[in-house]
């Protein structure tokens, strides 16, 4: 809250020492209240221009009295607007005080503030962020708290004082102690990177202390399933119904390209007829709130009709009985054993899957396929597609191997 605040200089005659100079005071008052300050300069009182507050000469001396004054009125503005900023007590001994020099501002805590961040993220939790966005800044909290208190034996750590150092520091030991990779522990970093932004923001620290630090992800090949893994997935006869509905949710992905946390709120209201005729599904992702819009295709829309006089979808809001992302990832892992599949099945999988092998395999331009997944960023469906090319290089290799073998065999024939 601001207060007003008045800055005037004087002299005090009668405190004049025995060659007749007058000390200059300072006078600060705050909500009508007073404090005396002398600023340690004395002049002749014949010098002293009551209205304008300032020594009248042009000697050095008298130079050096005025530019200290303008310094001292430049100083109180200063410190004035760093209290009203940070919501601190303003009253003259207060400014007096920090003029002096007696009181400096109290550092911000790492910790505290990160917290601060955390607890506001919580309250956007599922409304302007993601469920997970939440969570994931408390592990990253959770990790710089090990940090401070292992790296510096203290529970918390000021903000002004965080260097590069620092963050090299707490990069290695998330690659260390809590064992991360290398793409996982810059992730984590870039989160920390956000509460250094919000310091930065509010003059908190001096310097950024990411100042030429870099980040470099690893580039990591995604796995998905061929067209052969997709069919022996679907053909599969399952004995337990917890399987079946968990193999149908990761088809029902594997063809509309879905995120596990967008299957699951899918509701009536966001199965529309599309252009052609169809039904389509218009969603806003729950990851990065961009639209995407799919065409249902005949596999997922059978599945939809299959589960739709489930009890759970009867009585509830969604098209579909989703159970939670942790026990449908485990029970992949088993369903992946019982089809012979050796790569980890995982919610996610069905998504690249999706981009991979039903779309861009398939001739879908990149364009669509992007939009259908709301990318934001052509640049994101871009890296599915140096997968596909990749998979079309693995072919024709592999035919070239066969045609060599074929016209081998051939010349082996003639000379036979």
């Amino acid at each position: 809250m601001r207060t007003d605040f008045h800055i005037h200089f004087h002299i005090l005659e009668k405190k004049k020492n025995k060659r007749g100079l007058a000390p200059i005071y300072l006078r600060l008052t705050v909500d009508g209240k007073r404090k005396e300050y002398s600023i340690s300069r004395r002049i002749q009182p014949e010098y002293w221009n009551v209205k304008l507050q300032k020594v009248m000469g042009n000697n050095p001396n008298e130079k050096e009295i005025n530019t200290h004054i303008n310094n001292l009125r430049h100083k109180l503005n200063k410190i004035h607007q760093v209290l009203s900023d940070n919501d601190q007590p303003i009253t003259a001994a207060e400014m007096i005080a920090h003029l002096k020099g007696e009181k400096k501002r109290k550092p911000k805590m790492t910790l505290k503030v990160f917290k601060e961040h955390n607890e506001q993220m919580d309250r956007l939790s599922g409304k302007s962020i993601s469920k997970s966005t939440a969570k994931r800044y408390w592990t990253c909290y959770n990790h710089v708290e090990q940090f401070i208190n292992e790296e510096y034996k203290a529970e918390d750590y000021p903000m002004n004082e965080i260097n590069h150092q620092f963050i090299t520091k707490f990069e290695y030991f998330l690659k260390t102690k809590r064992e991360c990779n290398h793409n996982s522990a810059l992730k984590y970093v870039n989160n920390f990177k956000k509460i250094i932004r919000i310091a930065l923001a509010n003059q908190w620290m001096d310097r950024d202390p990411f100042y030429n630090y870099k980040v470099q992800f690893e580039t990591v090949e995604r796995e998905f399933l061929t067209q052969e893994e997709i069919d022996k997935l679907i053909e599969k006869d399952l004995h337990l119904d917890r399987l079946k509905l968990v193999r149908d949710m990761f088809v029902f992905s594997c063809y509309t390209g879905l995120a596990y946390s967008d299957v699951k709120k899918l509701s009536d209201a966001d199965i529309t007829t599309g252009i052609d005729g169809g039904k389509w599904i218009r969603i806003k992702r729950s990851k990065t709130k961009s639209l995407s819009s799919i065409p249902l295709l005949p596999v997922a829309e059978e599945i939809l009709e299959r589960y739709k006089d489930h009890p759970e979808v009867k009585n509830g809001n969604y098209v579909l009985p989703v159970l939670s992302n942790q026990k449908s990832n485990a029970f992949l892992k088993e369903i992946a054993g019982l089809c012979g599949i050796k790569k980890p099945l995982t919610t996610h999988l069905a998504r690249h899957t999706f981009a991979t092998t039903v779309t861009l395999t398939n001739g879908v331009p990149i364009e669509s396929v992007s939009k259908m997944l709301g990318h934001q960023d052509l640049r994101t469906t871009q890296h599915y597609a140096k997968i596909v090319d990749r998979k079309i290089s693995d072919d024709m290799k592999a035919l070239r191997e066969k045609l060599d073998a074929q016209a081998s065999k051939k010349d082996s024939k003639k000379k036979s």
